[in-house]
């Protein structure tokens, strides 16, 4: 008897630790799928859990649906209205430039046709640097986007730099090319050159501006003295020349018309893709050759890339050249499937990342060239990939004949001429005059490209010598000659 109440007793305890084991935590939820180990799928225990699960889900997902995401526009202006960032501080000054600008409501119309090429280039170099869309006015105050005006200072392009600031900045100008005309590699040195002085100016972008067009210790000197007359420096209380006094409102004039849309102001209209594309061809070329491989006429050519200065690139670069294509016409044409398009045939593991980086390229690029809209790959696939091919000679033979080639080589019989250097004159311009190498005028006189011209000192050229014509006859002496050959002989 007594063994059966222990044998009892055992296998209540057995039964209450079994219980106990299988019976989940209070603390631990269990997760749908042990729930259905446990369960049949249409258990209403299983049935909550799921549904609790899904609501969870959708609530994060809304959560991350609620994120505002980036607006996209069609319009490339209408971005950069966006995305103008300077305050504006209204005073007299400034006023007066705005009254400016609504006297003449198409002025952006009218610069605008000058700047489509190249605005959306512009735009995204400066969003790639992180730096204010405001700055993307500055070609429209500094030049009225004119890639080849020169100023009386000797400032050239839409960026306006000086000679010495472009040299500092990697931009070369030579007897073949002048970077400060061709539009995107002044873009970048100009750029970099307006980040440097916004970090000199500790994060003052208007003091920046004004440094750009009157140079930097200049300003430095107008901030010392505003302070040491007890005010704060600002730019609005410095005492700067009349040009950039008005010089930095001008760009906040036109940044304010935009941002307040003011409906006196016409709005110019651009898509918002590039509409040019840049070829690098990494070696020499001459434009009669790329006309003929791309079938852009040469006119057209030659006023988009305005840094080349003659009909041949320079023997050591650059060799880039701006094509009036648009990103996905340049893909399409047969010169880019013949000279910058290979093919890969996609491996196991291979993502458009991946292929981005390897090839140098980016994801939306690459997709775009094989017309992809979702970024799936399949191993066997061929894909296009962006990558130049070994070109052909892309230069001309000019001396189609011997004799000219003998011709060549004779020497040049030069004469030395002094030129009196005049109020504005830039060596650049004196080159062209004359029509010498610049780095002949260095030569000749022991200059740097960053020497600078003083008026009325005296530079020394090396000019060919005027060709010799030979002497006409003296009349009489001509006459004479030519009685004797027709008066009949009257001797006896």
């Amino acid at each position: 008897m007594k063994l059966c109440i222990k044998t009892v007793l055992i296998l209540c305890t057995l039964l209450t630790l079994t219980a106990c084991l299988s019976t989940p935590s209070s603390d631990s939820r269990a997760e749908p799928h042990e729930i259905a180990e446990l369960f049949n799928a249409s258990t209403p225990e299983y049935k909550t859990l799921k549904a609790q699960a899904e609501t969870q889900k959708n609530t994060e997902q809304a959560k991350v649906d609620s994120k505002p995401k980036p607006i996209t526009y069609d319009d490339l202006w209408q971005e950069i209205i966006a995305e103008l960032a300077f305050d504006i501080v209204p005073t007299p000054r400034l006023q007066k430039r705005i009254n400016w600008y609504l006297k003449q409501p198409d002025y952006l119309l009218k610069v605008n046709r000058r700047a489509k090429p190249y605005l959306f280039h512009i735009a995204q170099k400066i969003k790639q640097k992180g730096l204010p869309m405001d700055l993307v006015l500055l070609p429209f105050v500094e030049s009225d986007f004119r890639p080849k005006v020169h100023s009386s200072q000797s400032a050239v392009g839409i960026w306006q730099l000086m000679d010495s600031t472009a040299y500092h900045f990697g931009v070369t100008t030579d007897e073949w090319y002048d970077g400060r005309q061709d539009v995107l590699a002044s873009t970048d040195a100009a750029l970099d050159y307006l980040v440097y002085l916004y970090q000199r100016f500790n994060g003052d972008w208007l003091h920046a501006l004004a440094a750009y067009n009157t140079g930097e210790g200049r300003v430095k000197k107008a901030i010392r003295t505003s302070r040491k007359s007890g005010k704060q420096g600002y730019f609005w209380q410095l005492k700067l020349p009349k040009e950039t006094a008005d010089y930095v409102p001008k760009l906040l004039a036109l940044s304010y018309l935009l941002q307040a849309k003011h409906p006196k102001f016409k709005v110019p209209q651009l898509p918002n893709y590039a509409l040019t594309s840049e070829v690098d061809f990494a070696q020499r070329f001459d434009f009669s050759v790329i006309v003929s491989l791309t079938g852009v006429d040469k006119n057209r050519l030659h006023q988009l890339n305005p840094g080349y200065l003659q009909h041949q690139s320079a023997p050591n670069g650059p060799h880039k050249v701006l094509l009036p294509l648009t990103e996905k016409q340049l893909w399409q044409s047969e010169f880019f499937q013949r000279y910058f398009s290979q093919t890969y045939t996609v491996a196991k593991n291979d993502t458009f990342y991946a292929l981005a980086r390897r090839f140098n390229t980016s994801v939306q690029s690459l997709m775009a060239l094989n017309n992809k809209k979702s970024s799936l790959l399949r191993v066997g696939e061929v894909l296009k990939i962006k990558k130049a091919q070994p070109l052909d000679n892309l230069m001309v033979e000019y001396q189609v004949s011997p004799y000219l080639a003998q011709e060549e080589k004779r020497p040049v019989l030069t004469m030395e001429h002094e030129y009196i250097i005049q109020n504005g004159d830039s060596l650049w311009e004196i080159s062209k005059q004359f029509n010498v190498p610049v780095k002949d005028l260095l030569t000749w006189n022991n200059l740097k490209s960053t020497s600078l011209l003083k008026p009325g000192k005296k530079l020394l050229l090396h000019l060919p010598r005027p060709a010799q014509t030979p002497k006409k006859p003296e009349p009489k002496k001509f006459l004479s000659e030519l009685e004797q050959l027709v008066k009949p002989n009257t001797s006896p």
